[in-house]
């Protein structure tokens, strides 16, 4: 679990959500060994967690559209999807999706 305090907002991130992010990144590289090297990897798994922190400092809260994200907040940036809750001024991200995956869970609902 990633803790950390950033503007009037304490973040937490679980490990399911880092997993999820590190994963996704992961498997490109995989898929694409020739041409996506561990800087491109350590760079895009870094802007997506950075992204992280722009949770209600900046993106906008949605309700989920998909149902295994009912009653969690959703934000979106340009790649990635977040289901997040907040409790007072902790902002804790439990799941996160790319957005590629979306169309393909939100197909399947």
């Amino acid at each position: 679990m990633i803790s950390t305090l950033m503007a009037d907002y304490r973040y937490i991130i679980k490990p399911r959500a880092s997993r999820k992010i590190f994963s996704f990144y992961q498997n490109v590289a995989k898929k694409y060994r020739h041409t996506y090297d561990k800087d491109d990897l350590k760079r895009d798994v870094q802007n997506a967690v950075f992204s992280i922190f722009r949770i209600e400092n900046g993106l906008l809260r949605r309700e989920p559209t998909i149902s295994q994200w009912a009653g969690y907040h959703m934000a979106n940036t340009d790649k990635w999807y977040f289901a997040y809750t907040i409790d007072g001024d902790t902002i804790t991200v439990v799941d996160a999706r790319h957005a590629q995956n979306m169309r393909s869970s939100e197909s399947s609902i």
